[in-house]
């Protein structure tokens, strides 16, 4: 029996989400069952089809559900969990199976699968407890200060930094050693040898985000493109710019053109708008405090476009 375990790929929450749930197959799948793991990238109107899904048994972890016949369990959380009502409705007819879980009020897909495995499998992680509340506190934004988030001092944070920063198959080998060893990981020379040239370019980014960004009403905007990026640390923002209640920050790569929509943790009640509804208007989603819209390499024009429409509208009246 072959697992395939489809996750959301370069994301703390996403890998620890696919590690938790391989603990869970191990406890309640077949006995012999191997694992293997597939990142998948949000896109426009993207969600998991054949090609991904292509092992005997087939789960997704914290990304858009689909409603291919090949999908065995799915956890999600986020608002923008379905790409059409379609969808929707194919999950609340499917729900029977007891594999397909989904709340949006979750704080992150690990604490959601933490829950379901205990309440309806009587399974729990140890060993695992220090990764899960990181990837709850990552996921949910729940750190002590712009400074914690933007300084990266915690192994945790170090850890974020390298996967969201490396080549899927990192990713995807980086999983069995969080199954295995939980955060322990973070500390090891595999995560470290990559996190040391990693956080320079961090550092180089906060330079560039603070020669590009511009405050305007409530909002804090740059257009990163002029350099190669995949993705950027979001807090960045906040950590130059504490009054902003908003960011939306443009990068370009030769993967994609993205624009990364976000809310200030830390000014957390005076926020009025919901970014997976404006996020979605593009083909993006998300959550209500942070979001984004992912394109095509070639689609920069969009994503700025995008990225245009989405802070005049978190400028207006909530």
């Amino acid at each position: 029996m072959r697992m395939v375990v489809g996750y959301h790929g370069r994301c703390f929450d996403g890998c620890t989400s696919a590690a938790l749930f391989t603990r869970l197959y191990e406890k309640v799948g077949p006995k012999g069952a191997t694992v293997s793991y597939r990142a998948l990238a949000h896109g426009k109107g993207a969600a998991p089809g054949p090609a991904e899904l292509d092992g005997d048994e087939n789960a997704v972890v914290d990304f858009k559900y689909t409603p291919s016949p090949a999908l065995t369990w799915w956890f999600d959380h986020h608002q923008s969990a379905f790409v059409e009502p379609a969808h929707r409705a194919h999950f609340e007819a499917a729900q029977q199976d007891g594999r397909r879980f989904f709340d949006p009020e979750c704080s992150s897909c690990t604490r959601l699968l933490v829950r379901v495995a205990k309440d309806r499998f009587g399974v729990t992680f140890p060993g695992l407890e220090e990764l899960i509340h990181w990837a709850d506190t990552i996921d949910a934004a729940r750190f002590e200060s712009p400074a914690m988030a933007v300084e990266l001092k915690q192994p945790a944070l170090q850890l974020m930094t390298v996967l969201e920063a490396s080549e899927d198959a990192f990713c995807d080998a980086i999983i069995p050693r969080l199954v295995q060893d939980g955060l322990a990981v973070a500390t090891t020379e595999l995560v470290q040898s990559r996190f040391i040239p990693m956080f320079k370019q961090h550092q180089d980014n906060v330079e560039r985000v603070r020669q590009t960004a511009r405050l305007d009403g409530n909002v804090v905007s740059f257009d990163l493109t002029a350099w190669d990026m995949d993705g950027f640390n979001k807090f960045i923002a906040y950590y130059l710019y504490p009054q902003a209640l908003y960011s939306v920050g443009v990068t370009a790569s030769s993967r994609r053109s993205k624009v990364s929509v976000g809310s200030n943790p830390w000014r957390a009640g005076e926020r009025r708008h919901d970014i997976s509804k404006l996020c979605e208007r593009y083909g993006g989603g998300g959550h209500p405090v942070v979001g984004a819209v992912t394109l095509g390499a070639g689609e920069l024009a969009g994503v700025r476009q995008a990225a245009l429409e989405i802070a005049a509208a978190l400028r207006a009246p909530g």
